[in-house]
């Protein structure tokens, strides 16, 4: 899916989809989809890892032209990082693939919906030491739609537009309170 107002870089073949299928590239290729550019030792913390073994996952996501070398700061001592593209990943391989991107997207998605599934757990374990604001106004919700496809797809182009404006690529001075907030958007067809 792609809108007038984000646009993303398509993800189809298998080997740029293996070489996203590791928790710490998706958390830096996250970072840096929400704008600007990052070091390996900055980005060493978010993902756990030692500096050297990010900047391993760094040059194998440049490797596969999903990141790339960023202007430097001045003093020409770091390496800094930014996303090719800008406006997110679309991971997408169609009906006709081979065999092997088939796989590879689908470890992939696995991979990113076990992350989502972890923070709706996460959340789920602490939400009631959170503040009252914060606790009502998170939501785990799910509907059942009667859709045609092409409802769906546009469906799925006005839920996109609706969260672009508060991405946080997009809305880079955010409110006195505002906190980070994961949306996790699945429109998925039963049976």
């Amino acid at each position: 899916m792609e809108n007038d107002t984000v646009k993303r870089t398509r993800v189809s073949d298998a080997r740029t989809l293996r070489a996203l299928a590791h928790p710490a590239r998706i958390a830096i290729l996250g970072e840096l989809h929400s704008g600007g550019a990052g070091t390996a030792t900055g980005f060493a913390q978010l993902c756990g890892l030692s500096p050297s073994a990010t900047s391993y996952h760094l040059r194998a996501l440049a490797k596969a032209g999903l990141v790339e070398q960023a202007p430097g700061r001045g003093d020409g001592r770091e390496r800094l990082w930014r996303a090719v593209g800008g406006g997110g990943l679309e991971i997408a391989t169609g009906p006709d693939a081979d065999a092997d991107a088939q796989l590879a997207e689908r470890e992939l998605i696995e991979l990113l919906i076990s992350r989502d599934e972890a923070r709706a757990r996460a959340w789920i374990a602490r939400w009631h030491t959170e503040t009252a604001e914060w606790y009502e106004a998170a939501t785990i919700n799910s509907m059942s739609l009667m859709l045609t496809a092409e409802e769906l797809t546009e469906l799925n182009e006005q839920v996109t537009a609706l969260l672009e404006p508060y991405a946080r690529r997009t809305r880079t001075e955010p409110r006195a309170g505002a906190r980070r907030v994961e949306v996790t958007y699945r429109s998925i067809p039963e049976g």
